[in-house]
């Protein structure tokens, strides 16, 4: 039998593994750690930005008897139809140019039902808030607890979902009786929607702020712990221009319920267009 060779261990030489930075000056080590750094962060950016959906439906919600379906009707059909306070959700197709078929679901305003908005919102790009501008003086306070519910949802989205663009309608100005000096109908409207809510809003902020509740400012069963009221303004006073939620926009508008004159026909049917140009650039946004 042949003896097996000895290995002499003091000849093997063990393979020396050198840095791939050994050759690098301090200066080019720095400029490569910032570039991974840089390219790290963008991949983070990218990666949570792909991640963030956004809807691409139109929400229209509002108390009983704002204008909603005949907004609808009217963005559908292009004339506005007899309607009725509707109990059921509406969805419709309609053309708006130049984004093309815009999907709208119209959710009641009844308090039974008005909730069933937040089945749609995750899949909502924009939200209108339609208020009967004619009326708010009277029932300010139920429609802000309306809105309320509304503004709790949206800066209640999962981080998973970017918060769809808020417009606040106030709907049937051509109602409004203003002196010239004060501003078209439309700029009335909005004023005075936007006072009378940003004053309701803030109640409610007080109230659960002082823990006195919020139940006696709303509907029975109404929850007092809810949120969405957040402003950065000094005192956290509840100012629209200030919502943490989020940029929210006004906009004056009216239909021409029920059937034109012959002498009308050809003339301006509704007052739409401020919502149709919102809409516009909250579908086109990137």
């Amino acid at each position: 039998m042949e003896a097996e060779p000895l290995i002499n261990e003091a000849t093997l030489v063990t393979p020396e593994v050198v840095p791939f930075t050994n050759g690098l000056s301090p200066q080019s080590l720095l400029l490569l750690s910032l570039a991974l750094v840089a390219g790290l962060l963008i991949v983070i950016a990218f990666s949570r930005r792909k991640s963030r959906s956004r809807g691409d439906i139109l929400l229209l919600l509002g108390p009983p008897d704002a204008g909603k379906t005949a907004i609808l009707s009217t963005f559908a059909f292009t004339s506005t139809l007899q309607s009725h306070t509707s109990l059921q959700v509406n969805t419709c197709l309609v053309p708006l140019s130049p984004v093309g078929t815009l999907p709208v679901v119209d959710v009641p305003g009844h308090p039974r039902i008005r909730d069933q908005f937040q089945e749609y919102l995750g899949n909502a790009r924009a939200v209108a808030f339609v208020v009967d501008a004619s009326t708010i003086s009277r029932n300010g306070s139920t429609v802000a607890e309306h809105l309320h519910h509304v503004l709790h949802a949206i800066t209640s989205l999962p981080p998973s979902h970017l918060a769809p663009a808020l417009l606040i309608v106030a709907h049937k100005c051509d109602l409004m009786k203003a002196a010239t000096s004060s501003g078209s109908p439309a700029e009335v409207a909005i004023s005075r929607v936007r006072t009378i809510l940003e004053r309701e809003l803030e109640k409610r902020r007080e109230a659960q702020s002082s823990g006195m509740g919020i139940e006696g400012l709303g509907a029975e069963g109404e929850r007092s712990d809810m949120g969405g009221l957040d402003c950065s303004s000094p005192g956290g006073i509840f100012k629209f221009a200030d919502w943490e939620g989020g940029e929210v926009d006004f906009a004056g508008t009216w239909v021409n319920v029920g059937e034109l004159k012959e002498e009308e026909k050809g003339a301006v049917t509704d007052g739409l267009d401020s919502l149709r140009s919102w809409l516009v650039a909250a579908f086109t946004m990137t």
